[in-house]
């Protein structure tokens, strides 16, 4: 199926590209013919025009065409008239710094947490034991002590709070009843979020976050994260992170599920619209305009996506790693057709592969042509 798709396309990019063809010869300026070349790999060339074993005419090639792309590899060009870009409403764009941030979302839960709730009052009542008795001359009553005080404090970051939370516990008279109850009592309530490992590396405690509940779809609800576990879940290949929740009229009640977005500001980087980029999971290309009809093919590195606000209005970019540099013109519309017609030249292709994957002609049909 994906073979024939690709041969639908391939003859519709033939009979759209054909017109560069029809139009050369209408050209009043006479232009030198230097060689000729096949159309589906520009390695094969002839000094003669001809047809290939499919019955495609070869592609002529003038000396002013090569003139403009000196330095620059025949396999990274592809050839477009100004007519030709009207007609598929090719449009581009500048590479630029874009201040970028990326919003994660993902999903939480407010916090019904007995367990924790237990393990701090415990952490509390002996800590505040051992201030009552500090002065006591019973060693055996100090250490049982210490003892239970290490071993709460322990449980405690198992259970996800940082050190600086554990000592802000000593100063506190109970346990933080917001991880039982929701009430104006306490303006806040601790939300859990899942946070899955290939976001870790990101997502940092301090970031901001805004939260959702179904029960409420036209408000918002901001947070901050707090602490994230220690420990990675092994099934779910996530961990778990606390976020401080403003509930100032109580309306998150505990084991409410939330839609949670996290904002992470990534600061200005060198930026490409995501849509000029052709991603096949191997690799990432993009067209660079280099003006007169010339369109190169660009081999990328690019981060994660990301959001900017351009004029107001939110877009995606991918912050650039490699391969692009400032005002670079990129292609942001028609980029599917100008890889297309590159796949028909023989050139670096995204979706197909390019030349690199081209299947060799018979040795027949090499020998009987010239070499340029």
């Amino acid at each position: 199926m994906r073979n024939k798709i690709n041969k639908a396309i391939i003859v519709f990019m033939v009979l759209f590209f054909s017109l560069e063809i029809s139009l050369a010869k209408d050209s009043k300026k006479e232009r030198k013919i230097l060689y000729y070349r096949n159309p589906m790999n520009p390695k094969i060339t002839s000094p003669t025009f001809m047809k290939d074993s499919m019955g495609m005419d070869y592609i002529p090639v003038y000396e002013d065409e090569e003139e403009m792309t000196e330095g620059i590899s025949e396999e990274k060009i592809v050839k477009i008239k100004a007519s030709q870009q009207e007609i598929i409403g090719l449009e581009t764009e500048p590479v630029q710094i874009q201040t970028l941030m990326r919003i994660i979302r993902t999903v939480a839960k407010i916090a019904y947490d007995p367990d924790l709730y237990k393990t701090q009052a415990e952490f509390i009542q002996a800590y505040r034991t051992k201030e009552v008795i500090k002065s006591s001359q019973s060693a055996e009553i100090t250490e049982r002590l210490e003892a239970l005080i290490v071993a709460s404090a322990f449980k405690l970051k198992l259970q996800g709070l940082s050190d600086e939370q554990i000592e802000e516990l000593k100063n506190k008279a109970e346990a933080d009843r917001a991880l039982l109850i929701s009430d104006t009592l306490s303006p806040y309530v601790w939300a859990y979020l899942t946070i899955y490992e290939d976001d870790l590396a990101t997502v940092k405690v301090g970031e901001q976050v805004i939260l959702k509940a179904i029960a409420y779809p036209d408000e918002e609800f901001s947070g901050k994260i707090v602490a994230i576990d220690p420990v990675l879940d092994e099934k779910t290949r996530s961990v778990r992170a606390r976020v401080k929740v403003d509930n100032p009229q109580g309306k998150l009640k505990p084991n409410m599920y939330l839609d949670a977005f996290i904002h992470i500001d990534l600061g200005k980087n060198l930026a490409v619209p995501k849509e000029a980029v052709l991603d096949t999971g191997i690799r990432k290309l993009v067209y660079i305009d280099l003006g007169k009809g010339k369109f190169k093919a660009q081999e990328v590195e690019v981060g994660p996506e990301a959001t900017a606000f351009v004029n107001g209005k939110e877009r995606k970019f991918f912050p650039v790693i490699k391969g692009l540099k400032e005002n670079d013109i990129v292609v942001t519309t028609g980029n599917f057709l100008i890889d297309s017609q590159s796949q028909l030249s023989g050139g670096m292709s995204a979706l197909w592969g390019g030349a690199t994957e081209i299947k060799q002609e018979s040795e027949s049909e090499i020998k009987t042509q010239h070499k340029h």
